[in-house]
């Protein structure tokens, strides 16, 4: 098995309140991901493997970070986020629940939905959540079969989850853990024995500078 690298995309359009209207790159967040980047060739870091999903704000991300001068970049729906608006409108259709309209709202609506999912008690979900752990998991343990480091870019939920499927946490820890990913952070997991491990999460060294602590985001 080999390392993994995962990325969570840049700072996307945080006022949206569908899929749509969210899925693009803030200014800030294509310059989150350019900063990653030149921090990177600063670094010398290089990649054998580049992979991510297929939305938009990741396809935008990986452009910023200059991801093609490690190599060609292949996309995999696997490796897409999960769709929360969806969820959360379904929610509120059926239990009144409303989106949340800020961070501290986010924290709490959160859990609540991804507790529903699980359960089964959203209608017309479409991915249950089983399916999305099962896809995520197919998706790093193929990625992890292959030869040289990989970089994965993504999205928050699917880290927390690749997390999750890594070191078995329990549903309440998968979500805290989801609400924590900054954009255009860094996690890493290695192989130990048959499974992946996790060896470092939701570090930005790019942003370690005193004149971009502004850009340490998290929606």
């Amino acid at each position: 098995m080999s390392q993994i690298t995962l990325i969570r995309h840049g700072q996307a359009n945080s006022a949206a309140q569908d899929e749509t209207g969210y899925d693009s790159l803030s200014p800030l967040g294509h310059q989150q991901a350019g900063w990653l980047g030149g921090y990177w060739h600063d670094a010398g870091e290089g990649f054998d493997r580049i992979y991510s999903g297929t939305l938009i704000r990741h396809v935008e991300t990986a452009g910023a970070m200059q991801a093609t001068r490690f190599g060609e970049v292949e996309a995999d729906p696997r490796l897409n986020e999960v769709a929360y608006f969806d969820l959360s409108a379904r929610m509120h259709a059926q239990y009144g629940i409303p989106m949340p309209t800020n961070r501290d709202e986010f924290i709490d609506h959160l859990p609540l939905v991804f507790t529903a999912w699980q359960d089964g008690k959203i209608e017309g979900a479409g991915e249950s959540f089983l399916a999305f752990q099962s896809r995520v998991s197919d998706a790093l343990h193929e990625i992890a079969a292959g030869k040289g480091r990989a970089l994965v870019v993504t999205s928050g939920g699917l880290i927390a989850m690749a997390v999750r499927v890594a070191m078995g946490l329990e549903l309440g820890a998968f979500a805290r853990l989801a609400l924590t990913i900054m954009n255009t952070s860094v996690h890493q997991l290695h192989p130990v024995g048959s499974g992946l491990t996790l060896t470092q999460f939701n570090a930005v060294p790019h942003l370690a500078r005193p004149d971009r602590h502004h850009a340490r985001t998290y929606i």
